[in-house]
């Protein structure tokens, strides 16, 4: 009865929700973050994950067994985030056995595998949109039965994060558990906007954010007002790129850094040891070595474009673990970005407690410290 009472049927369409359940099978039309209409057999019991890092919001879902449903999946979760990768290896060493794809965005996925493993549905990132639809694939997903949905956590995250997390709640029949963790994910959010909306006049300091900073040799990468660079805005600062880059991503040049000369520097990295070996990106991540990170932060403070600036001067230099960029965890950075940039408003604002309960509350694994650090003492 308890399913039943939780059934209710659009008065505008044949659209069926279902807060926990789903008949097996059931074919039922959803809505995707692009606004395309996918008919898809409800619940989904084999899906194939476009991006491995997609096990983010997968593990928020489906926490008791994150990886049931997983048929097949991208290889750049271990190569982009190899802490973390190896976290849940320990608690699933069955994942090493999922079948890896090539991506549509350099035209090497597979289709005959993807048809070998009969998926009920292929969840794509929308930055891979223009080449899956240049290429047809689409199309030819759709003559062998194999729907596809986008989501979007990477180019608009504070846009697209809550409908993407309905999205995948109604495919996997957890729209209760969803709607619970985008409840809690604004509530975190609110922890600091509420605080700086009664303090308007509080001075907001010039942030730079740097895009995977000792990832290569080029400087360097920021973010437009999108992505990190909008929760610097959400966290009481002003992103130094938001009216250079126009969109998501993109560059600065050091010119620019030293003339602008900011108060705070704040550096993406993670364990890149599969992508760049022995490189000198900032290794933060589930379990990271603070002190290795923290001495390889200072390293790439010695560049031309940051000796001699405000921030590094003043010791208000910090990296933040990369992939909150790419999952709907991005309320962890923005409350840390806000305990930074305004130290005093926020003392009593604990971010890592805030990582930590929400992995006691949604996911399988349990919180290691490590995802940020800072060069001043007052970390």
């Amino acid at each position: 009865m308890k399913y039943i009472n939780k059934v209710a049927l659009a008065a505008s369409a044949s659209l069926v929700l279902f807060s926990d359940f789903a008949f097996a099978g059931e074919k039922t039309e959803i809505t995707d973050i692009t606004g395309r209409k996918v008919t898809v057999s409800l619940p989904v019991e084999h899906v194939i994950l476009g991006e491995g890092r997609q096990i983010y919001f997968t593990a928020a879902l489906d926490t008791d067994a994150p990886f049931k449903r997983v048929v097949g999946w991208r290889d750049d979760f271990k190569k982009a985030d190899l802490d973390g990768y190896n976290e849940y290896l320990e608690k699933f060493p069955e994942m090493a056995k999922i079948p890896t794809f090539g991506g549509m965005k350099d035209g090497t996925f597979d289709i005959e595998q993807a048809v070998s493993l009969h998926p009920d549905v292929i969840i794509m990132n929308i930055d891979a949109k223009s080449a899956t639809e240049e290429s047809g694939y689409i199309e030819k997903l759709a003559k062998v039965g194999i729907p596809l949905v986008y989501v979007d956590f990477r180019e608009k995250p504070m846009e697209n994060t809550e409908p993407s997390m309905r999205v995948i709640g109604k495919l996997f029949g957890k729209e209760a558990r969803a709607e619970d963790f985008i409840k809690f994910r604004a509530q975190e959010i609110a922890k600091v906007t509420d605080v700086l909306a009664k303090h308007p006049d509080v001075k907001k300091p010039l942030v730079f954010m740097e895009r995977a900073g000792g990832y290569s040799d080029d400087c360097c990468m920021s973010f437009g007002n999108e992505n990190f660079g909008k929760m610097v805005g959400l966290a009481g600062g002003i992103n130094l790129a938001k009216d250079i880059i126009p969109g998501t991503f993109g560059n600065v040049n050091p010119e620019q850094i030293i003339a602008s000369n900011p108060d705070q520097v704040i550096v993406t990295g993670a364990n890149w040891e599969g992508y760049v070996p022995g490189g000198k990106w900032v290794g933060v991540g589930a379990g990271a070595d603070k002190a290795k990170a923290r001495e390889k932060l200072a390293a790439l403070m010695q560049r031309p474009a940051f000796t001699g600036i405000k921030a590094v001067k003043d010791g208000n230099v910090h990296a933040v673990w990369h992939q909150f960029y790419n999952n709907p965890y991005q309320f962890v950075a923005i409350q840390q970005f806000a305990k930074w940039l305004h130290p005093d408003l926020f003392k009593d604002l604990n971010p890592e407690a805030t990582f930590a309960e929400l992995h006691k509350r949604y996911l399988p694994v349990d919180y290691r410290s490590g995802y940020f650090v800072s060069l001043n003492a007052g970390e």
